[in-house]
């Protein structure tokens, strides 16, 4: 995350789809059936990530400065899809050695 120093406050820079995605995460794991160990849990976020778009946004000590209310319903029907087929591509190529459920 990029930083810079202000006079007033600490402002970042932050992917915000990132919060989205881990936030949603759980929910959608829990109605399919995958591995659910951090590692695979790890790669199918990256996976997610990496077919949706960035949203950033600049935040002040930690809190977001910019509300994404457009985000709201389109963006969820796309992270759970791109969530979904993640879970597709890790649950045929696992990468440790026991998959548990």
């Amino acid at each position: 995350m990029s930083e810079v120093k202000s006079r007033t406050y600490e402002v970042r820079i932050k992917n915000y789809m990132e919060d989205l995605v881990s936030d949603m995460l759980e929910q959608v794991l829990k109605d399919i059936t995958v591995c659910k160990c951090d590692k695979c849990k790890y790669d199918i976020t990256a996976i997610a990530l990496n077919s949706l778009p960035p949203k950033y946004v600049v935040t002040r000590k930690g809190e977001l400065y910019t509300k994404l209310a457009s985000l709201a319903q389109q963006s969820d029907v796309d992270i759970i899809s791109a969530i979904t087929k993640a879970s597709v591509i890790v649950s045929r190529n696992p990468r440790h050695q026991n998959a548990e459920n």
